[in-house]
Order: structure tokens, then C-alpha cells, then sequence
């Protein structure tokens, strides 16, 4: 079996990313290793917690080998829940995919299940987890499932989607709109394999690097407490920056719902409320193959609030119609809510006609795509004296805060 201490692994990693230092001491602290410094000790899931709604996050897919490892003694367990063995504490062990089953030191199964004893955490690859970790073969590699329990996980998505040093409040908040967001998803869009999974198009999840006493604070002052309407949890998307006032839902997507309305936004002074940026011919020549130099680009429509929905991009060899948000992940810009100006060099200006742009110049507002709750909003909100009640009534329109039985 192959194997490798993971505390010299763990001490170089934490040493070579200075931002999560403080917080990575406190872990190795609470594992056991020695530090030459001191700092607080992290608090492990309470005893007295209830064992809320397990949620299955995918966190590792498309991969033929990986290392997992716990901080205590791990039972595995096969697909039925049998008991295979054990693996020893604090130790990396590599998991293959060979012939379309998981190789896992002297064991070879299509799916195994590691559970840590005593509260222990996971380790999967470089990140640490709460919970269990479920590995399954499938067709296109390993696919590595974290079933941890709701409130916990919450206390790494709070602290991912939002700094942990902002008002407690504003935490709050986002605290119930990634609750209510991941079960509204969980759901309506459950795979076979796991509930979500931990990336952008779910929501961002880190395990215990993004965790911070701020957040499990936040995570537990709001503990079950979800947005309802009409008795059904809703969808409480969120953004970083609006630019200035939210959307209508039905504006950006295409369903209206009736909690997700404009509202004029108090995000003004977030580093990314303004933002400029410019991209050249050549740039363009290679994102959009086959119209030659770009001459000019127009917008065929906009929101109420100015985000482009459709934009006409006229070359010399043809058009083409690009919808708002192709366009933004193409130019790699913070939101649609943008106008673009051409920018031509000084002796274009005798011959205009002949002369194509330079390039063109792009300034936009806000980050994200501006529905529900806007995280920097909220900041200056919470900021000012306002509630997580009063900011998740506000961004989320006649929604109601309820609090649901935390069972599976």
C-alpha cells in the first residue's frame, strides 16, 4: 500500500499559502501536530449538534488516481455499508481506477465508503472536509463524494462565497441564501451520484480552509432558517455587485419569479461597483473566427437596468449575434451590464471610413449577474445597522423566512 505522513505535506503546503496560515495552524493544532506558535484552537463539530440533512457534494471527478487520508482511524466500507478494513490516521493512501473498479490498498471495489472515526476530518487530494467521503468508478474516472452534514458545509460556503471578516450580519444573510439555495438544488437537480457539486455553477465549496469562527457563528444564529414562497423554498441566488440596482429574474433568465425583482442596490463603493477594460483586434480575430476586423458592436437588447441581452458584432467579412452572457464569458468580463466604445489610433482619424478600430475600449458595473442578494450590498447594509432579516426581505421580495427540521 502506498502510503506518505501527511504532517510534513500539510506543514509545507500551509507555509507556501500565507492567507490561509493563521487558520491552517488552528487545524494542525486540532490534529495534533506541534507548532512553534501558539494561536486558538478550532472547534470541532459539537457533540450536542444534531445530525442535520446529509448532503452529497462532488469535489473530485474525471481523475484516475487521487490520495485520501483522515486525521483519526477510518473504517471502509464497501457499497453495501460492509466493513472492509481500516486506515491509519494521519497518512496519504492512493486510490486508483484500474478495469473500471477503485483500488484502494489490498481492497478493489467499484465504490468504497471512508469514514472517519471519532469526528475525525477527510482528507481528499489537498483539501480537508468534514463528513465521510463516498469514491465511485464511473466511465470518466473517479468521482469523490463528500456526504457531510448541511450546517457544516454551510460553514465552508459562507466563508467561500463571502470574507469571513465582513459584518456578522451580512454572513448571516448569505448564511440563509446558500442554505435555502442548496436545498432549492438539491431538489430540483439531483444527479444519481451526489446532490451539488462544489464549484461556481453550485456553490463554492472549500471544506475547512474557507471555515472561520465567523462563519460557523453566522452558520449556527441562523441554523435551518430558509426562504420560502408559497410554502416552497426558493431559488435565493446572489452576486457579488449589481452596479447598482438588481434585476427582475425574468430580465436575465427567462421564468418570472415573483421574489426575484429589481431593487435599487446599496452596493455603491465595492471595489467592483466601476470597472474598465479593453480588448484589442487581435483579441477578437481569435475569439470570433471568421469576421475579420471587428468595425463596431451593438446592442439588440437590454434589460431595464442596461445589461445586454443580445449584442451584434459587425466585422469586415460578416455579423454575428452573441447572447449577453456567451459574450461576457468570452471576453472574460465581471457582468453584462456594460457599452463598448471603439478606439481607433491617432492617424486613423484622415482616413475614418478606411480605418477599422484599434481596439475597443469596455466599461462596465457590478460583478455577477445581478439577481438576489448583492453581497456587497449587503455589506454596506449590515454596515449600517440593518439585520439579516431586513436584508434577505429586502433582496428577496416577499419571501418569508421559515426553518426547516434538519432530518435527512
Amino acid at each position: 500500500m502506498k502510503t506518505r505522513q501527511l504532517g510534513q505535506w500539510l506543514t509545507l503546503r500551509f507555509h507556501s499559502r500565507p492567507f490561509y496560515n493563521r487558520w491552517r495552524q488552528q487545524v494542525l493544532l486540532s490534529l495534533g501536530l506541534a507548532l512553534s506558535w501558539q494561536v486558538a484552537l478550532p472547534v470541532q463539530a459539537a457533540q450536542n449538534e444534531s445530525k442535520a440533512l446529509e448532503l452529497r457534494v462532488a469535489v473530485e471527478e474525471q481523475s484516475n488516481r487521487l490520495s485520501v487520508g483522515s486525521s483519526t482511524q477510518a473504517n471502509v466500507k464497501d457499497e453495501a455499508g460492509r466493513s472492509l478494513g481500516q486506515i491509519s490516521a494521519m497518512q496519504s493512501f492512493t486510490v486508483q481506477l484500474s478495469s473500471g473498479s477503485l483500488r484502494l490498498g489490498p481492497w478493489s471495489r467499484r465504490r468504497l465508503r471512508i469514514e472517519p472515526q471519532n469526528g475525525g476530518y477527510i482528507f481528499i487530494d489537498d483539501q480537508w472536509y468534514r463528513g465521510q467521503v463516498e469514491l465511485i468508478a464511473t466511465s470518466s474516472g473517479i468521482l469523490a463524494v463528500n456526504r457531510v452534514d448541511l450546517e457544516q458545509y454551510l460553514y465552508s460556503v459562507v466563508g467561500a462565497e463571502m470574507p469571513a471578516n465582513w459584518p456578522l450580519e451580512a454572513l448571516k444573510a448569505q448564511a440563509i441564501a446558500a442554505r435555502s439555495y442548496v436545498l432549492f438544488q438539491r431538489q430540483s437537480r439531483a444527479s444519481a451520484h451526489y446532490d451539488v457539486d462544489d464549484s461556481q455553477s453550485s456553490q463554492v465549496y472549500k471544506g475547512l480552509e474557507s471555515e472561520a469562527l465567523s462563519t460557523q457563528q453566522a452558520v449556527r444564529a441562523t441554523a435551518g432558517q430558509v426562504l420560502t414562497y408559497n410554502g416552497q423554498i426558493i431559488e435565493a441566488v446572489f452576486h457579488s455587485s449589481s452596479g447598482g440596482h438588481t434585476e427582475n429574474v425574468e430580465d436575465i433568465w427567462v421564468e418570472a419569479l415573483p421574489y426575484l425583482r429589481g431593487v435599487p442596490d446599496y452596493d455603491a463603493g465595492a471595489p467592483v461597483y466601476t470597472w474598465n477594460t479593453r480588448v484589442s483586434q487581435a483579441q477578437l480575430r481569435t475569439l470570433l473566427p471568421g469576421l475579420g476586423n471587428v468595425l463596431y458592436m451593438l446592442p439588440l437588447r437590454m434589460t431595464p437596468q442596461g445589461r445586454v441581452v443580445m449584442m451584434r458584432i459587425v466585422g469586415e467579412r460578416g455579423n454575428r449575434d452573441i447572447n449577453g452572457n456567451q459574450l461576457r464569458t468570452l471576453l472574460n468580463l465581471r457582468s453584462t451590464l456594460f457599452s463598448v466604445m471603439p478606439r481607433f489610433s491617432p492617424i486613423a482619424s484622415l482616413k475614418p471610413m478606411a480605418t477599422p478600430p484599434t481596439n475597443f475600449e469596455i466599461s462596465g458595473r457590478g460583478f455577477g449577474h445581478g439577481l438576489g442578494l448583492s453581497q456587497w450590498g449587503a455589506h454596506n447594509m449590515a454596515s449600517r445597522g440593518w439585520t439579516y432579516q431586513q436584508i434577505t426581505a429586502y433582496y428577496y421580495q416577499g419571501a418569508t423566512l421559515g426553518k426547516i427540521a434538519l432530518i435527512p
